[in-house]
Formats: C-alpha cells, structure tokens, sequence
C-alpha cells in the first residue's frame, strides 16, 4: 500500500507539472493584451507607460524564458500578483477557497445521495409507475443546461416566489458570526447547489439503475435470496454495495466538470467563489490569476483521482486482494 500510495503521489506531481506548462502556454496563446486591457480600463495610458508595464510584468520578455520564470515561483509557492486586483493570486484564491469548495461539496454530495438513492428505488420495480417517474426526471435533468436552470430559478424565486434569496452568499445585515451566519450562508446556498447538483443527480440516477438491476441479476444475490436472507439486507448491504463502483467512478471522474459548472453557477447567483474569480479574470486578461485557479482546480482534481482510487479498494475487496 505504501508503494502504491508513493507512485500515485509521484504520478499526481508530474501530471500537476505538466498541467501547469500546458496551462501556461495556452493562456498566453489566446488572443488579447492584458495591458492593453488595463489601459481601456483606466481611459488610456501613454506607450511609455505601457512599455513600462509589459516590463514590470515580465511580458516584454519571450514565452520561454516567461515559463521558466513562473515555473520557479511556483515551485517556491508563489502565484504572482493580480493584474487587475494588484493583490497576491494565493491569497485572492485562499479567501475564495471556502466558497466554491462550500458549493462544490455540497451539490456532489446532494448528487450523488439522492441520485444513488432514486436509482435504486427505481431499479426495485424496473417497470413501475415509480421507475417510470424517476426516469423521466432524469433524463428531463439530464437535458437541462445548468446555466438555464440556475437563470429560471431566478427568474422564479426572485419575482413568482420570493422566499429564497438569488445572489450573494450572505445578506446585506449579515452579522457574519455565530449560528445565525451559518443559517444565513445555508439559506443562499439552496438555490446554488440545486443548480449545479441537478444534471449529476440524474446521471447517477440512471448510472445506479443500470449497475443495480446488473447486480441483482447475479448468482451471489440468488444465492443470498436462497438463503433466506430478508430483502433490504440483500438489497442494501450485498447488492448497492457492487453496484457503486461505477458511481464513485462517475463521481471521481467528474468532479473537474463539477468546478467547470460552478464558474456558471457562481456567474448566474454571484457566489463569491473561485468560478466568480476566473470568470472576472478571463475577461480582464489577468494572467496570473487565471493561472492560479487552473492549478488549482487541477491539483483538486488529480487529488479526487487518487481518493477515487482509494474509495476503490474499500468498496471491493477484489481490488484490495490484488
């Protein structure tokens, strides 16, 4: 197990590496100045003022030698200075950290839950009213693109049913301490995390149907039934147990297509998190900050990977044999 955990730690790093050199040259590679933004920012500048700036920031220099020396910093733990923000990158990203992993958790886990739990009481009765139901919401959610279900649910509970909030992360009069916070922070964030949970949710859905009606079609589950053994304990404990391979698959897998979503979600409901943060610096052509949220979001998710890896061989005694 240590040999193992050492060479997917050794893996993890050189992909992290070259995630960082590719992310690197295709920022650069996009088209637009980011002083040329700053200057239509602040009205004008003099081309000696911009020259000056294309110096200060190193991009009067060739992509080579640019790479190297971001390269450097951040094997010593520096992300640079905002463009635009003029503040450190690690910081900006360390106080919108909690938000978009507040946000991120919070869906993956309504998700996978819920999901988990109507593909299984449809793969009960794979011909019932019920199951029928439940496939039909799927593959509705399924359809449905987040950024139109998080702009209807705005349009909904901000003028037809007013009693759930639309943007922000705290109210104006939050106090921002104590347990009336936490109530306060929970209660902008229900609308958030349906939206970005509700095509995941049907995924799984219809993942844990399909693996759950194959699991039940095995010789070990006819096996137990023969055995007398009651039908929750088969269903539950032998049954969903094989099943959720493919799921925590699907859930390791996806969870980078989870942070891709929260930059849409974050934009519609203005929830000051990381996806709010690369959406702002994508359009100011801040490449410092872009870089710093791409590495991260990499890093997390080559980190899911490896627990995805390990959830493996909790979950399957197989894998843990061999």
């Amino acid at each position: 197990m240590l040999r193992y955990l050492i060479s997917r730690l050794l893996q993890g790093l050189a992909l992290v590496l070259a995630v960082v050199v590719l992310n690197f040259v295709l920022v650069h590679a996009a088209p637009g100045d980011p002083v040329e933004t700053i200057a239509g920012a602040s009205g004008g500048m003099s081309p000696e003022l911009m020259a000056q700036l294309r110096a200060q920031y190193g991009l009067d220099k060739s992509l080579p030698v640019q790479l190297g020396v971001y390269l450097g910093k951040v094997l010593q733990g520096d992300l640079g200075y905002s463009y635009f923000f003029n503040l450190p990158v690690t910081s900006m990203i360390a106080e919108r950290v909690p938000a978009t992993l507040l946000l991120v958790l919070s869906s993956v886990l309504l998700a996978f839950t819920v999901g988990t739990a109507l593909g299984v009481l449809s793969s009960r009765n794979p011909n019932g009213l019920l199951s029928q139901f439940i496939t039909v919401l799927s593959m509705v959610g399924f359809a449905a693109p987040v950024f139109w279900v998080g702009i209807m649910l705005v349009i909904l509970f901000a003028s037809v049913l007013p009693i759930l909030p639309v943007s922000g992360m705290r109210s104006i009069d939050s106090s921002g301490k104590g347990l009336a916070d936490i109530a306060d922070v929970l209660h902008h964030l229900v609308l958030p995390t349906i939206t970005l949970s509700l095509v995941y949710l049907a995924q799984y859905s219809r993942l844990a149907r399909s693996s759950m009606l194959d699991v039940l079609g095995s010789d070990f589950i006819r096996t137990a039934r023969a055995k007398g053994l009651a039908e929750r304990l088969v269903l539950y404990k032998h049954a969903l147990r094989n099943a959720l391979l493919p799921v925590v698959t699907v859930l390791g897998l996806q969870f980078g297509n989870v942070l891709a979503g929260a930059i849409l979600v974050e934009t519609v409901f203005n929830w000051p998190g990381l996806g709010r943060l690369a959406f702002d610096s994508v359009l100011r052509r801040d490449y410092p900050t872009i870089l710093g949220v791409l590495l991260f979001s990499s890093i997390v998710v080559i980190v899911m990977n490896q627990v995805t890896d390990l959830c493996y061989r909790l979950i399957d005694p197989r894998i843990k044999a061999s």
